[in-house]
């Protein structure tokens, strides 16, 4: 068997048809030409979640479907983003050995797994993997699930807004997949102010995987709206659903006033709500002002000590947060609160530093 030298060149030379995915904060397709700057280590890793690269690797044959294989891979990244090029060559020798011993075999079945036992392979939660499902159904023209049609009718409102528990979480990620058929995104559009809390969460955590158009993003900012209204004890992990929902809409306008919103709202110290707009909306705490008010809120919250370090470690591994935040650690108009949690996290060392900055 030919031994390949890169990721790329194996799956050139598969003779089937394939794409690539992050997998880490949300699906997000990543072209050929940029895999294998990232595997010849030419630039970062572009999204990096808790210092890793979460990849999808989708390989299809339009002729014979039982060649179909998606391969899911976790590798470490380096202190600078780059993907580790040991670790990546580990991976293919691993592989090369598991593919040579089932050719080796005299009766193949679908049992056979060329990542079996391999450290570098991993499994999507849940409600990322029903997303995936039903995004590369679409990329391969496979039919969605049996849950498609009634999802479709409840969306629709023809079942009543309350009979939503047959529907599947399946069917909603593919009607999500699918909103440029017929009239899906009219029916999401006219259901978002009437869901219910259950099938709208399921709703928004399907979202945050496509780009959104306007009016989508309006209607949940609505939602937003009308959830920070209402008492403080009201639906916390709705509104970081909704957050979520929201992060992956080209209107930054929208985006930047649900967050500022909800960050001078009671809700802004709940953990959930923190940990949603950091992973997700990281792209809108690039304005300083918003990344100023999320340290503030971050260094009082609920998450405690043990969170503001874990978020802000995994915010900083993204270069541009990183050169944002420490600028942010240095305004001399910061809070007590906010110093003391930055000494917390690196030491009084750093925390006088910033201290004695010029004013």
């Amino acid at each position: 068997m030919s031994q390949f030298n890169s990721i790329s060149d194996l799956l050139c030379n598969s003779g089937a048809q394939f794409r690539i995915f992050d997998m880490g904060r949300r699906i997000s397709k990543i072209s050929s030409g940029q895999f294998e700057k990232l595997e010849q280590g030419m630039i970062p890793y572009p999204t990096p979640y808790l210092h890793h690269a979460w990849l999808a690797l989708m390989l299809w044959n339009t002729k014979d479907k039982q060649q179909n294989v998606v391969w899911f891979l976790k590798f470490p990244l380096d202190e600078q983003g780059f993907l580790v090029q040991a670790v990546r060559d580990d991976f293919l020798n691993r592989l090369m050995q598991n593919i040579s011993q089932m050719l080796q075999k005299e009766n193949l079945d679908q049992t056979n797994d060329a990542l079996k036992d391999n450290p570098f392979s991993f499994t999507p939660e849940q409600e990322k993997m029903a997303m995936f499902h039903a995004q590369s159904a679409v990329i391969i023209n496979q039919p969605p699930s049996q849950f498609y049609t009634d999802t479709k009718a409840y969306f629709s409102g023809d079942l009543g807004w309350e009979n939503w528990s047959s529907i599947g979480y399946q069917g909603i990620a593919d009607l999500t997949a699918r909103l440029e058929d017929g009239n899906n995104s009219a029916y999401i559009l006219n259901a978002i102010p009437e869901l219910p809390v259950e099938p709208l969460s399921a709703l928004c955590t399907c979202l945050e995987h496509i780009e959104i158009d306007h009016r989508v993003a309006q209607a949940l900012s609505k939602r937003i709206e009308q959830l920070l209204q209402q008492e403080q004890d009201g639906n916390v992990n709705l509104l970081a659903s909704l957050l979520r929902g929201l992060s992956n809409s080209h209107s930054e306008e929208l985006k930047k006033a649900a967050i500022q919103k909800t960050l001078t709202s009671p809700h802004a110290l709940k953990a959930e709500v923190l940990v949603a707009i950091a992973t997700r909306c990281n792209l809108s705490l690039q304005y300083p002002e918003l990344l100023s008010l999320y340290l503030e809120k971050l260094a009082i919250s609920e998450a405690g000590q043990t969170g503001f370090s874990r978020i802000l470690a995994d915010l900083m591994f993204i270069p541009v947060m990183r050169v944002l935040i420490l600028q942010a650690f240095r305004n001399p108009e910061r809070s007590d609160s906010l110093a003391k949690a930055i000494g917390e996290m690196f030491g009084a060392s750093f925390e006088s530093d910033t201290n004695s900055s010029p004013k």
